[in-house]
């Protein structure tokens, strides 16, 4: 045979493969698709079955599984397929009568997984496995209940700021005169996907404790304190004041009991069952003796007089 037959036969053979290919991956589809449909089930894996109408996964008839199921599920109630902002246009034509006479209607979702190893899945970890179906038995609330079981922990891994501790006078104060301490709260919110769910949390500081660094504490009380003007230090006693006893530097600090809400896809705000108490790092405050005695002049009248800013040491 020449070259050039050599050639169109090899032509025609590509050709006929590609040409038999696609009935080929066709069939195998339908086959699938078809398998699928007369179990009611989704293929998750090669050992692992999932059911769309119970939101549960189960090994195959015959599989013997070493572990658990790789993947974890979601029902998004929103059924939104292609992005967190479009919704599957099958969902609007779906209706899912109960199935027994006086029971409660389905709910049309579209199933979703992701891996087992990711603890906290973001939007795009989330692929669908289903298209839109009716959800009965297991309810959305589910996921709900979920999000109930672990909302203290993901609320105490938040980046929440404990506050300030101020002090009038700082960072040098005097012996025997009360030195007010106070903090200035502030309600701080985040925004979280937990387990495929748009989440709002919302952290509320509710009670103080002040460690003056002496061995002496206030709280925990809900009173933050506040400023007061320059002309009231070490005369003024506030409800959050000190008075320190002994000459020293002392290492002071603020602990805040924060409690927090939170609503799950803009539903009503849930309240966390918990708190979270965060301690602010030490503070050193200086504490100066004092001594008093009589002079004739101020130190407008006399800069250089005892106890004015020009006054002679020694």
């Amino acid at each position: 045979m020449s070259s050039a037959r050599r050639f169109i036969a090899a032509i025609a053979l590509v050709g006929l493969c590609l040409l038999t290919l696609p009935a080929s991956i066709s069939n195998a589809s339908s086959a699938w698709a078809s398998g699928n449909e007369e179990e009611g089930t989704i293929d998750a894996g090669v050992i692992w079955k999932f059911d769309p109408e119970t939101g549960k996964s189960e090994p195959k008839a015959g599989a013997t599984p070493t572990s658990e199921d790789p993947n974890q599920y979601m029902a998004d109630t929103h059924c939104r397929a292609d992005g967190p902002d479009t919704k599957d246009p099958g969902c609007d034509a779906l209706t899912c009568p109960p199935k027994t006479p006086g029971a409660e209607e389905g709910t049309p979702v579209i199933w979703k997984e992701a891996p087992q190893a990711i603890t906290n899945p973001g939007w795009t970890d989330w692929l669908p496995v289903s298209g839109p179906t009716c959800l009965y038995d297991t309810k959305p609330e589910n996921v709900l209940a979920n999000i109930a079981a672990r909302i203290l922990n993901d609320f105490r891994q938040l980046p929440i700021n404990p506050g300030t501790l101020q002090a009038q006078p700082s960072p040098n104060t005097l012996k025997g005169g009360p030195t007010n301490f106070y903090t200035t709260p502030k309600q701080q919110s985040f925004d979280l996907t937990i387990l495929g769910q748009n989440v709002h949390l919302t952290a509320t500081p509710t009670n103080y404790t002040y460690n003056y660094g002496d061995g002496t504490t206030l709280g925990p009380t809900p009173a933050a304190g506040y400023p007061i003007p320059q002309t009231q230090w070490l005369t003024t006693n506030t409800r959050n004041s000190h008075t320190y006893t002994q000459t020293g530097n002392y290492p002071t600090t603020l602990t805040t009991s924060f409690t927090g809400t939170y609503s799950v896809n803009n539903g009503p705000p849930l309240p966390i069952n918990g708190t979270l108490t965060l301690t602010t790092p030490p503070t050193t405050i200086h504490v100066w003796k004092t001594e008093k005695a009589l002079v004739a002049d101020t130190c407008d009248q006399n800069p250089t007089s005892w106890g004015c800013p020009q006054a002679k040491i020694g």
